[in-house]
């Protein structure tokens, strides 16, 4: 049995990153943590991991939105903040959103909800929008090849902008879903947004 304490904050949001990572460290070294996943749309977030990471021999990987999210063919990742990322090592990854992808593409035609959708719902019920981006971003990872799913990883996660909120889990492939451990919180917001 361990005790541990989980940084929780007020309100979800970019305010929050700091201390978010702060946390992500500690417990990066003292778990021995070799891959962590961020949700990083711009990039900004993923640059700011990695300098915190420096010294730990943690591999950063970012994921992004996917083309044509909010307007049609526009990527939010500049080109130049993508290679100045993988310049540093970090890998960064833009693929369909494991959590909505084209079911809410129907959802959004037809109506109604699907599966997916209600799994993405209830994760937002424990933890606001950054506790399912953070599993989510896991799941894209896993499924690119990114982080392994046969030892612990840290997912990071985030509510417009920034990070706020952090787990410790065991990923697993899209097509393995219910193969998901979420073992620890390391940060989450107290009220969704």
């Amino acid at each position: 049995m361990s005790k541990k304490q989980i940084l929780y904050f007020d309100r979800p949001g970019p305010q929050n990153t700091e201390a978010l990572i702060g946390a992500v460290r500690e417990r990066v070294e003292e778990l021995g943590i070799k891959h962590v996943v961020v949700a990083s749309v711009r990039g900004g977030t993923a640059l700011q991991l990695w300098e915190a990471l420096q010294d730990t021999g943690c591999t950063v990987i970012s994921v992004t939105e996917h083309a044509g999210f909010h307007e049609k063919d526009e990527i939010l990742l500049p080109a130049e903040k993508k290679a100045e990322m993988e310049s540093r090592g970090i890998k960064t990854l833009m693929a369909a959103h494991a959590l909505s992808g084209v079911e809410r593409s129907i959802s959004n035609k037809f109506g109604g909800v699907g599966p997916v959708e209600i799994i993405a719902h209830t994760l937002r019920r424990f933890g606001g929008e950054g506790i399912k981006v953070a599993v989510e971003v896991s799941i894209m990872a896993a499924d690119a090849g990114l982080v392994p799913t046969d030892r612990e990883i840290i997912a990071i996660g985030g509510t417009s902008g920034g990070a706020d909120a952090a787990i410790v889990l065991k990923a697993a492939h899209m097509n393995n879903f219910f193969d998901i451990e979420i073992r620890e919180i390391i940060a989450k917001s107290r009220q969704r947004e």
